[in-house]
């Protein structure tokens, strides 16, 4: 079955995220272009982006091959991605506009109906949507950058924690309460909404990789 070049690379981010594809695993070109019906050409981009993000290391005359998450990197990004999205909340509770709250609440409500169906994968690509709508509410377009960079670098694992058990529910309630905030003009509250939303995701990825134990389970 054929997939764009963002679909096969979400498939590749995912089963590495997950353990399926484990760390020091080779990543064949041609096996990599068979699998998702594509050329060689967009297979090569798509490793490029995920050595770019850390999940894959391309190493002269080896090809690429899947890194080793680092668990205490990964809640060092979660900190400072933290702190981009409490800032763009203070600023878009200080600067909201009527055009930036219509997207907002129409990417509240959509989240809303992913979650209400308990399909992660659709709630994860409306999350995208409803926390990218806040980045431009900030009216900081340097910071708006900056949070998306790192917004999708740590985009395969925002993604894994949304499939523990009972985090779509409450990820909705969280975007509840940023809203509210950002609506309601208070940028404290807006600050430590976002902050807390996006630690606890930061925690609960901990857990999971905790759980998985990669080193461990594969070679017991």
């Amino acid at each position: 079955m054929k997939k764009g070049s963002s679909g096969f690379k979400e498939q590749l981010e995912d089963d590495i995220a997950t353990g399926r594809l484990m760390p020091g695993a080779r990543l064949d070109e041609a096996s990599l272009a068979t699998r998702f019906g594509v050329s060689r050409t967009p297979v090569r981009e798509v490793l490029r982006q995920l050595a770019a993000q850390g999940l894959v290391e391309l190493r002269p005359y080896r090809g690429a091959i899947v890194s080793a998450p680092d668990p205490r990197s990964l809640m060092e990004m979660f900190e400072v991605m933290a702190e981009l999205e409490a800032m763009c909340g203070r600023l878009a509770a200080r600067r909201l506009t009527d055009d930036h709250e219509a997207h907002i609440m129409e990417t509240l409500q959509a989240c809303a109906r992913a979650a209400e169906i308990g399909d992660p994968d659709a709630y994860y690509y409306e999350n995208e949507r409803f926390h990218r709508a806040i980045y431009k509410a900030s009216g900081n377009e340097f910071l708006a950058e900056q949070a998306l960079a790192l917004h999708k670098r740590l985009a395969p694992f925002r993604r894994l924690q949304l499939r523990a058990r009972n985090r779509l529910p409450g990820s909705q309630r969280e975007h509840e309460g940023i809203v509210a905030a950002i609506v309601s003009g208070d940028p404290d509250e807006a600050e430590e909404a976002l902050w807390a939303h996006v630690v606890v995701q930061g925690e609960r990825f901990a857990d999971l990789v905790s759980s998985l134990d990669y080193g461990t389970q594969r070679s017991a």
